[in-house]
């Protein structure tokens, strides 16, 4: 007798290609501690640049001239605001980096589905389950840990502001796609990647870097932001929605352990106390909300 319940081969394609896209994501802030360039801006240019040309490669190859141009046509107010948030947590990951622990600025992106959930709560009227609301409150438990630990440390209070800033902006987008779910998410994050790389230009102090600047930069952009999101977009179409996001936070476990590596940039105490309990939340939040989703794919919106 066959197993139904085992992952077909799609399903471990698309298993593989999300775990790709968490290992591809959690190396962007080892790769900017190693860029010399100093201006941030600088920095925000040239990898979402880097970036917005690679989704727009990938799109091109993926869906032809033709699909591509239908792509962007296709967008709408939803897709443009969705591009406008990418542009915003483009921009401020990179500035947080250097302004606050790279331990920090992931681990509040870890708490970005629980946002998603109190918001979708508020804005869609979406119910919330015991284990969602023990969460979201062991989640502001442990960021308030992390901040005091920044702040007593005498980290950057813009940096931080920064970092919660992202899983805001992130928790918007979410409940954007819910409300609109037909939003393409390729075109709109390689519109956004053009929006703040425009930005950027317009704040940047100088724009000429070193060849090895430039290759890292390339690495940061293309490697790191692009192939990311095109791993992500392709294999989340293969597996559940809740599958794709529990195995994402393989990045957040993944980006400390590479700066502890490559920079022995060790995570305070508190830092990972509270990493610890956020975490923790988000693994009980992803896996109870994995039991309870239907077992199908969602056609995730590429």
């Amino acid at each position: 007798m066959t197993d139904t319940s085992a992952p077909s081969p799609r399903a471990w394609l698309g298993i593989a290609l999300v775990a790709g896209s968490a290992v591809a994501w959690s190396y962007g802030g080892a790769i900017q501690r190693f860029i010399g360039v100093t201006d941030g801006w600088t920095i925000v240019f040239w990898r979402c640049l880097f970036a917005g040309l690679f989704l727009l490669s990938f799109m091109l190859i993926r869906d032809r001239v033709d699909g591509t141009i239908r792509l962007f046509r296709a967008m709408g107010w939803p897709g443009l605001c969705i591009a406008v948030g990418f542009a915003l947590v483009s921009t401020f990951f990179v500035l947080a980096v250097t302004m606050t622990p790279v331990a920090n600025v992931v681990l509040f992106m870890a708490s970005i589905p629980l946002f998603a959930a109190l918001l979708a709560r508020i804005v869609l009227g979406e119910p919330i389950t015991a284990v969602t609301w023990g969460a979201i409150f062991a989640v502001f438990l442990g960021v308030g840990i992390m901040v005091s630990s920044s702040i007593g440390d005498g980290g950057s209070i813009l940096g931080l502001a920064l970092a919660a800033a992202i899983p805001a902006i992130f928790a918007c987008m979410t409940v954007l796609t819910r409300r609109y779910p037909g939003i393409r998410m390729t075109p709109a994050a390689c519109s956004g990647s053009f929006i703040a790389s425009a930005i950027a230009a317009s704040q940047a102090g100088a724009f000429a870097v070193g060849g090895q600047d430039l290759a890292l930069l390339f690495c940061f952009g293309a490697l790191n932001l692009g192939l990311g999101m095109a791993l992500y977009v392709t294999g989340a179409r293969m597996i559940p929605s809740a599958l794709a996001a529990l195995i994402g936070t393989g990045e957040m476990i993944l980006a400390p352990v590479w700066m502890v590596l490559l920079h022995n940039e060790i995570p305070s105490g508190r830092t990972i106390l509270g990493g610890a309990l956020v975490m923790a939340a988000l693994f009980t939040y992803l896996i109870s909300h994995a039991r309870a989703a239907p077992r199908r794919p969602d056609a995730a919106a590429a």
